[in-house]
């Protein structure tokens, strides 16, 4: 695919800039990318270059910085380093031709009062950072230092070094489809990953692309798509989809003919979750709540718990993500997804199941939450996964039943997710019920 031409106009490097400062202050994420001084008033695709600017420069910031640092002797502000490490990965990684990188960037710093002084400084380090081009995807830098320390005691130096390598790479996009692909597998260029999950080489606004105002699919990470397949839905089923939005599980929840509540504390983001209802032509109840203190007495067959989390797994799409937590948020997560799990369990009727999972790379997120749900929910098992099972990776599932997915577990990348399965013991009126029902089946046999 021929990559676009690098416009050259301020706007879009202007609004780069804000944009990589909301992400790097933790004021926004990449996702709330409206928030960013005059994003929304760029053309599609100065807007598209100016987000691609910004995901380049996270997905490579450890060793732009590294470079950065060796060739500056005093930190400038904020705001210069965040020019320079545009400028440097439009000339070494997107490939600006120099000059050119080097003069937007030059201009940009001219363009902003806070920078206009160290113009020279900028010129001076990108001439100097093109004439001797440092590597950009060493995966010693591309994680902060930190969390590769955690993945290294987690899987040990190798896998945390292949882990981090994907880090640099741009993914491509993945598909749920509603039903079989048919004329789009070739429109789309969609290879099969797993089940109802497709990927496609494309990128960018998916709101042009064939097939999406018709609703005939949704982009869901092939990850995240696993969650909901284990819960076996089908016509009949009860399910209630916590902490539903932006909707990806709903609509496959949905899809599959179950019964959905789809519950989300926040009402903006709900409204998402119900356009992609509407555009897919899909139905759920939609109940804007907290999932901890939901006040609803029902229980259902099904519970799918995806809880907020650090979201480490997801810095494919989300580099972001890798320098907005900080380790203190891990410990307070962990507390919450305890508490919205034992709310979760309360939902599931006897003889139910529970889908617990989180797009985080972090044990104390993952492995840590079933030892200390069992303890807590003596009237809930392990319901182990088969390997393969919802079309998870087979190196994923590890010895107990819940899947590890490492974002190295399949080929071109994919989310990290952990995930796990519960099962609530049948009240002795349920196992009554399910033992006549054995009887009678025997009976007319």
């Amino acid at each position: 695919m021929t990559e676009p031409r690098l416009p050259t106009g301020l706007p879009a490097r202007r609004a780069a800039l804000d944009l990589l400062a909301a992400a790097l202050s933790r004021r926004a994420g990449l996702e709330d990318d409206a928030s960013a001084s005059g994003l929304e008033g760029l053309e599609p695709r100065d807007r598209a270059f100016a987000r691609r600017l910004v995901l380049t420069a996270l997905r490579r910031l450890g060793p732009l910085d590294r470079a950065l640092d060796a060739r500056i002797a005093r930190p400038p502000p904020e705001i210069v380093r965040n020019i320079l490490r545009l400028g440097a990965v439009q000339a070494l990684v997107l490939g600006a031709p120099p000059h050119a990188a080097v003069s937007a960037s030059v201009d940009l710093a001219e363009s902003l009062p806070a920078a206009r002084r160290f113009k020279g400084l900028v010129n001076a380090v990108l001439r100097g950072l093109i004439r001797e081009p440092p590597d950009l995807a060493d995966p010693q830098a591309l994680a902060p230092s930190w969390l590769l320390a955690r993945w290294s005691a987690a899987w040990g130096r190798p896998a945390a070094l292949a882990i981090a390598s994907v880090i640099a790479a741009e993914p491509e996009t993945d598909l749920t489809l509603k039903d079989d692909p048919g004329a789009l597998a070739d429109a789309l260029e969609l290879t099969r990953v797993a089940a109802d999950t497709w990927r496609t080489a494309r990128r960018g606004e998916v709101s042009a692309w064939e097939g999406f105002a018709e609703g005939r699919w949704w982009v869901q990470d092939a990850s995240a798509a696993i969650p909901a397949r284990l819960l076996n839905p089908r016509p009949g089923l009860t399910a209630l989809d916590l902490c539903a939005a932006p909707g990806g599980k709903t609509l496959q929840l949905a899809s599959a003919g179950a019964a959905v509540t789809a519950l989300d504390r926040s009402p903006a983001r709900l409204r998402r979750l119900r356009e992609n209802l509407e555009r897919t032509g899909l139905a759920a109840e939609i109940i804007a709540a907290d999932a901890g203190s939901w006040d609803d007495g029902r229980t259902f067959d099904a519970v799918l718990l995806d809880a907020p989390c650090s979201a480490t797994g997801t810095f494919r799409r989300n580099p972001d993500v890798l320098w907005a937590v900080k380790p203190g948020d891990i410990a307070a997560l962990a507390g919450a997804q305890a508490r919205l799990l034992d709310a979760a369990a309360r939902r599931v009727r006897p003889g139910g199941r529970l889908v617990y999972g989180v797009c985080s790379l972090e044990t104390e997120e993952g492995e840590a939450q079933v030892a200390g749900f069992l303890k807590r929910c003596a009237d809930f098992t392990l319901d182990p996964i088969a390997a393969g099972e919802g079309g998870s990776p087979v190196e994923s599932r590890r010895e107990d039943g819940t899947l590890r997915i490492l974002p190295t577990h399949r080929p071109g990348g994919t989310d990290g997710f952990f995930v796990a399965r519960f099962a609530r013991r049948p009240n002795r009126r349920a196992r009554r019920d399910l033992a006549q029902s054995a009887a009678a089946a025997k009976s007319g046999a």
